[in-house]
């Protein structure tokens, strides 16, 4: 994977493994170029982001060419001795949002109801939609329509916990990955082994920092194990944080004068998986049908109940919900070892990732701890 897909009037910020340094490097892209902009005054991303200038400083900030987009783009992840891409983020921690799209909100209530059986997905599938059709894409969260379809499905017994955090007055709110765990374009994303009903989420991931103010966004693969958390959703952490669980990249494009929340509101997300049976599927995510505004899930995020000093990155949900069988007629879709996953959107570019189990991903071993020590012996801190 070279083709990271990043627009040329794009402001954006990541980082890498700097095999030079040992340690991760923030940088920028400039004339097709990885600049490794990383400073005493900026040492992690999370420094750049808590500006009030943001843009402005990566814009300006002095730097050193480090590599083009081919050489770095294309380096394996998981060797320390090239230099790579990393996920974008860094102290922020990583949270995400549920639910937010009416069809995939179904979706949900489907796997709730199939207790994570695919065999029984169909029927629901079919029993739901004739009963909830499309009529909830319209409905404000938390309003008194919403209420009125809360009171309908409860009488006919498909009312849902997801179908509460869907369309009632508070979002579902998660912990999705541990500080530093995300993976970024280029690694393997991973699968806990217990689960065999699996699919790729691609969603865009907001940068926010502790003041709560939205500096930018990116892409994302909420890796979802549809099984585990059908069984049950008190399994919720045990599905989404695993090892390679969380991809994020390939870099965050910072709010200007050229993207701005409302690009955000209106981005198309596209969505590939390529098997190595020679099965494909496409699907995607239309921003302009999530269920709640994206500043207002931010606001649910933080607050005076709960604060994030090294700001976070929020997951915004997803309207991607695979029905298509890939094997056996109504098994419905689930991953295969070594499918290539890529998601994209014209404006945030692309992020590419194979699918492996997670017992199988490179293990993650560079913590908080560890970045504090590489920063300082490097004099950055």
């Amino acid at each position: 994977m070279t083709d990271l897909g990043l627009e040329a009037n794009g402001l954006y910020i990541g980082r890498v493994w700097n095999a030079a340094v040992q340690g991760p490097s923030v940088v920028t892209v400039r004339d097709g170029q990885f600049v490794d902009i990383t400073s005493k005054s900026a040492p992690t991303v999370r420094d750049v982001l808590e500006r009030d200038d943001a843009a402005e400083y990566v814009r300006g900030a002095a730097g050193t060419a480090i590599g083009t987009h081919e050489e770095i783009a294309g380096a394996p992840a998981a060797d320390l001795g090239r230099t790579h891409l990393l996920a974008p983020c860094d102290l922020q921690a990583i949270k995400a949002c549920g639910v937010t799209f009416a069809r995939s909100m179904v979706e949900r209530v489907i796997e709730e109801k199939a207790a994570g059986d695919p065999d029984r997905a169909q029927s629901i599938r079919e029993r739901v939609g004739a009963a909830i059709g499309d009529s909830l894409r319209n409905i404000k969260a938390g309003s008194p329509e919403a209420q009125k379809v809360k009171e309908t499905l409860i009488a006919e017994g498909l009312w849902s916990q997801y179908l509460e955090v869907g369309i009632g007055p508070d979002a579902e709110v998660f912990s999705k990955a541990q500080t530093l765990s995300s993976v970024g374009s280029g690694a393997a994303v991973g699968l806990h082994p217990i689960s065999s009903w699996n699919n790729p989420e691609p969603e865009v991931v907001l940068a926010v920092s502790s003041t709560g103010k939205i500096k930018g966004a990116t892409l994302g693969n909420d890796v979802n194990l549809r099984d585990v958390e059908g069984r049950s959703a008190l399994l919720l952490s045990k599905a989404k944080d695993n090892n390679g669980s969380c991809a994020i990249g390939p870099m965050i494009r910072l709010f200007d004068d050229s993207y701005s929340l409302d690009d955000v509101r209106s981005a198309e997300l596209t969505l590939v998986v390529e098997g190595g049976d020679g099965f494909v599927l496409r699907g995607g995510s239309s921003m302009k049908e999530i269920s709640r505004d994206p500043a207002d899930l931010v606001g649910q995020v933080i607050g005076r109940h709960h604060q994030y000093p090294d700001g976070f990155m929020l997951f915004l949900g997803t309207l991607f919900a695979p029905t298509e069988d890939r094997d056996e007629p109504g098994q419905g879709f689930t991953h295969k070892l070594g499918d290539k996953v890529t998601i994209s959107s014209d404006r945030l570019g692309v992020l590419t990732n194979e699918v492996r189990l997670s017992t199988e991903c490179p293990e993650w071993t560079f913590g908080v701890s560890h970045l504090m020590r590489n920063l300082a012996a490097r004099q950055l801190i």
